[in-house]
Order: C-alpha cells, then structure tokens, then sequence
C-alpha cells in the first residue's frame, strides 16, 4: 500500500520507528518489571535486530536501561519522571494528595485515587499499606466498572447514557440485576463495601467523588485483608473514606453536600427501571 499522499515514505518509516518504541515500552508491566531481549521480542513481535535498536535509542533518552549478564532491561528515571510529570498535572491529585496521605495514616491500610476516563476507570495514585500482608493493585487502567468498590460507585452517579453503556458491556459472570440493585444502594449511601470481587479475600470501601459541574469524577478507594476489618473498623473506614472523598470534590469546586444518607447528592437515573 502506498504512503498516503501527504507522508513520504521516510515520514512513514519514522512513525512506524515510533509506534514500535511505543510498543516496547508498553510491554513492561509490574508483573514484567525487567526483561530480556527474548522476552520483549515475544511481546512485541519484531526482529531481535530492530528490538536491540529501538532499545538503544530509548536508552539514549533515559526511557531504558540495560544491566546484567546475561543482559536484561527495565524502565529507567525518564520513564518515573515523565508518570511524575502526568500525576502532578492532575486536578484529583495535585490538591487530593493531602486529603490522601491522611486517610493513609488513619487507616493504614492500601489507599487508592480512582478517575474515570470514559467508560472506564484507573488508578493514578495508590499508597500500599504498611503491614506485612497487604495488597496492591498498582497504576492503570482496572477492572470492568461493574466489579468492585471504585467501579460501582463511579457507575452509580453516572449520567444515563454512559451507565446505560457501560451496563450493555457487562461481563457474563456477573448478574446485572444485582448490580443494579447495588447501585441504587450506592446512590442512597453515597459509599459501597465490595467483598472478594476483585480478590478473593479481599475487602474495598469506596466512595465517589465530584466536580464543579456535579459529574462523577472519580473514586476514593481503602482496601486489605478481610480479616483485618471488623464490623467497628468498617464502620470507622467507611466514614473516613466519604469524608475524603467530599474533600476532594471540594478542593475541585463540588458544592452540593454529600453527607451520608443525604438526599442532596446527585441522582444519575442509572438504567431504565432502577428507580
């Protein structure tokens, strides 16, 4: 197929290089932290010619390191500096991370900032617990919205047609009466308490939080051990989760209350039916 008539093959060649350094980089992962060049060729399906150049030129710019015998590479500081770049340019975080760090401490358990990107969900920011046995989910996107603290509080506030959406794509091993009857909860608690959905074993509270324009934004998210959260210390947790989760709204220009049990909050009207 011929170069389109305003990109020259030289244009051509150069995005492709690109694309392909892309690819590359992607393919590193917190399961996959550091690789081989076998191992990276498998993922990216190219020649280990044009792997090893792409890797050097990446290198050159601090995206990639090489260390080892035999030989292995690993994301390098431009890469964390680039995700500190990202972070920081976003509104949640950039006047959250305070609000965050507190929760952290009052909790001490895995504390995680959700945002919503549109019909999805990912974590930004995640702070592991300090305890021995604790969980993380890391950076990126997350599951489906309807499994899990962070995802089903962000669906029930929703506007219709995204919910509606996101509901049309739900996964086969989930009941999506259920769900909705979870949501509607939700919209009335304004937090949700998941168990073993993501995990088994694992328990997440999670709260949503707001905009000035009154749209969900994202979610505040606590999670751990089931067996370290009592009935007192989900109580406890859920109350502290709402109250960060209405600060933030707060620092992004959310004025409406969200007080727990509170009618003020506002209704997504998720589904045909659910009300």
């Amino acid at each position: 197929m011929a170069p389109p008539k305003n990109q020259t093959p030289d244009r051509e060649a150069n995005v492709r290089s690109v694309n392909r350094a892309i690819d590359i980089l992607k393919a590193f992962s917190i399961g996959k932290p550091s690789m081989s060049v076998i191992e990276i060729q498998e993922k990216v399906n190219l020649s280990r010619p044009t792997v090893y150049r792409l890797l050097e030129t990446l290198a050159a710019h601090g995206l990639v390191r090489a260390y080892g015998t035999p030989q292995r590479f690993s994301l390098d500081y431009e890469v964390g500096r680039l995700g500190q770049t990202w972070v920081a340019g976003l509104d949640p975080v950039a006047s959250g991370l305070p609000i965050l760090e507190r929760l952290h401490q009052e909790t001490r358990e895995t504390v995680a900032l959700a945002l919503t990107r549109e019909l999805q969900h990912l974590y930004v920011w995640e702070m592991p617990s300090p305890h021995v046995m604790s969980m993380s989910r890391g950076i990126g996107p997350m599951d489906h919205l309807t499994r899990g603290a962070s995802g089903k509080v962000i669906l029930a506030f929703m506007n219709e047609k995204d919910a509606n959406s996101v509901l049309l794509t739900t996964p086969k091993d989930i009941d999506k009466k259920t769900v909705l009857k979870q949501l509607e909860k939700i919209r009335i608690d304004k937090y949700y308490v998941a168990r073993g959905e993501i995990f088994p074993g694992a328990l997440g509270i999670a709260a949503p939080y707001f905009d000035r324009s009154n749209c969900v934004t994202g979610a505040v998210v606590v999670y751990g051990p089931e067996v370290r959260f009592s009935d007192e210390t989900i109580t406890k947790t859920i109350k502290l989760v709402v109250e960060s989760a209405m600060a933030i709204s707060a620092t992004l220009g959310h004025v409406a209350s969200l007080e727990v049990g509170s009618k003020s909050a506002p209704r997504s009207g998720v589904a045909a039916g659910t009300r």
